[in-house]
């Protein structure tokens, strides 16, 4: 069975930084594109970055420059490395499977999620 377990969450102050890890189980790791999405309160869920197996990566506009994504095959985990840390990006942060060796943009696409990890930028 495959499982994802999001952490890393937490309270920081704008201008912060927070490293989120996705750890993943019961499968080829390194065979799959990971994606993060978020939701903020209020909103819909937000697609935020993708890599792919060969560890291409693609941001949303909103955090590029701020955020980077990236994959350890050997632990099974993929990372979201977030710096200057915004108050809009307060969110649950979820981590998210494709099904494929690309990283899924859109929620209809992912096969699996890991559960949230509350991210609050706040002073």
């Amino acid at each position: 069975e495959v499982q994802l377990q999001a952490s890393g969450g937490g309270l920081v102050q704008p201008g912060g930084s927070l490293r989120l890890s996705c750890a993943a189980s019961g499968l080829i790791f390194s065979n799959y594109g990971m994606s993060w999405f978020r939701q903020a309160p209020g909103k819909d869920l937000e697609w935020v970055s993708g890599i792919n197996s060969n560890s291409v990566t693609a941001y949303v506009d909103s955090v590029k420059g701020r955020f980077t994504i990236s994959r350890d095959n050997a632990k099974n985990t993929a990372y979201l490395q977030m710096s200057s840390l915004k108050p809009e990006d307060t969110a649950v942060y979820y981590c998210a499977k494709s099904p494929t060796q690309e990283a899924e943009t859109r929620t209809p696409d992912v096969d699996y999620w890991g559960k949230g990890t509350l991210v609050t930028v706040s002073s």
